[in-house]
């Protein structure tokens, strides 16, 4: 008799945490993921977050890796694309034609959608003429000095406020290609941008260098619409479980990416919101 009443309470136990399960799959699914496809977006020019192949369309990189362990923990198909730009991301989180975007978090886009805590934090830095007589991040704030920037980057958001006497301009054209035209012509003294990005440009042109430091610590988010907080708090809940597992450090690490590192857990003001 008191075996089949262990036994019972086992089995009872057991369905029970089974239907809590299936509850909380519900749950997240309704609110990542409602359509039955978890749909995500990202920056196509940030090589930080993602890089669509130009002939497939396959994104590689952290975003892709992401998403993908989602769906799959999800238990549902995925989409990634890359989107023009920061507006455009946070409009099709809002309008929901997407369910998660990657962004890098920022207390100003924070008034416009919801961010989760920190997945990577990536550093910017400056890239300069071999020539320059900036050796170090405090020399580009002198009076005189032009500072391109890509409009709207985050680091475009932090030196806005920050800056106390170079210029900053924001060249029409985006490309790195632009950027290493203007610091070669004498047009702008220093561009700003994740090291990842200036590294690939340096590569590719020797007559510029990386200042060494970091302009800005950028981390970098999952965000979703301004009205879905169950979301924001799901996917905290997945992020720290990718970071305690060791993922996001194996996402990273195959992405080979430069100045990028796992967001600590406990970060101060990680989350903007």
């Amino acid at each position: 008799m008191r075996r089949f009443l262990l036994l019972s309470l086992t089995m009872t136990l057991f369905v029970g945490s089974a239907a809590a399960q299936n509850t909380d799959m519900k749950l997240m699914r309704e609110a990542l993921a409602p359509t039955g496809t978890l749909r995500a977006v990202f920056l196509a020019t940030n090589p930080v977050q993602g890089i669509p192949n130009p002939k497939t369309g396959e994104v590689t990189g952290p975003a892709a890796d992401i998403t993908r362990e989602l769906a799959r923990k999800l238990g549902v198909p995925f989409s990634i694309n890359g989107l023009d730009g920061v507006p455009a991301v946070m409009e099709a989180v809002n309008k929901r034609t997407a369910d998660i975007g990657f962004l890098a978090a920022d207390p100003t886009r924070a008034v416009q959608v919801n961010f989760t805590e920190a997945y990577s934090i990536g550093h910017n830095t400056y890239m300069v003429r071999r020539d320059s007589s900036i050796q170090n991040i405090a020399d580009a704030d002198r009076a005189g000095v032009k500072i391109g920037v890509a409009a709207g980057d985050a680091v475009d958001l932090y030196l806005s406020r920050t800056l106390k006497q170079a210029q900053i301009v924001r060249p029409s054209n985006r490309t790195m290609e632009e950027a290493v035209r203007l610091l070669t012509s004498g047009e702008i003294d220093a561009f700003a941008a994740n090291k990842q990005r200036l590294t690939e440009a340096a590569a590719h042109a020797p007559n510029v260098r990386l200042v060494p430091g970091s302009v800005l610590p950028v981390q970098q988010s999952i965000v979703v619409g301004k009205e879905n907080t169950a979301g924001v708090t799901m996917l905290n809940r997945f992020i720290d479980e990718a970071r305690d597992s060791g993922f996001l450090r194996d996402v990273i690490e195959r992405a080979k990416l430069a100045g990028v590192e796992v967001a600590p857990k406990e970060l101060p003001g990680r989350n903007p919101n």
